[in-house]
């Protein structure tokens, strides 16, 4: 029996677009790893590391997990919420990848 395989697309902010050819979204399949398991997001940055190696390593650290910095939204819910690597992608699954924002403390004197 073959593995579960799933299109997704990754949209990317323009900030990353430099290390994806300069282009808004990237299509890759997502492929499940045993029979009866589901294509995961992990399984889909696997697949983006093949196509875009130098994206991929802006999106997960040295261990393989998204990095602090990054935040992805699978079909609107953010992917932390929904299991981090192990969430399971729907057909057609939307990836919106977002450079977390961070508040500047302001200082008093």
């Amino acid at each position: 029996m073959a593995r579960p395989v799933t299109l997704v697309t990754f949209m990317l902010p323009a900030t990353l677009r430099h290390w994806a050819g300069e282009t808004t979204e990237i299509r890759v399949f997502a492929i499940a790893d045993h029979d009866d398991g589901h294509p995961t997001l992990g399984s889909a940055l696997d697949m983006l590391r093949r196509t875009h190696p130098f994206l991929e390593q802006r999106l997960r650290d040295d261990y393989g997990c998204i990095r602090r910095h990054i935040s992805m939204f699978v079909c609107g819910e953010n992917a932390r919420h929904l299991g981090g690597l192990d969430c399971a992608l729907p057909p057609g699954a939307e990836i919106f990848v977002l450079p977390a924002l961070s508040r500047r403390q302001e200082t008093t004197s």
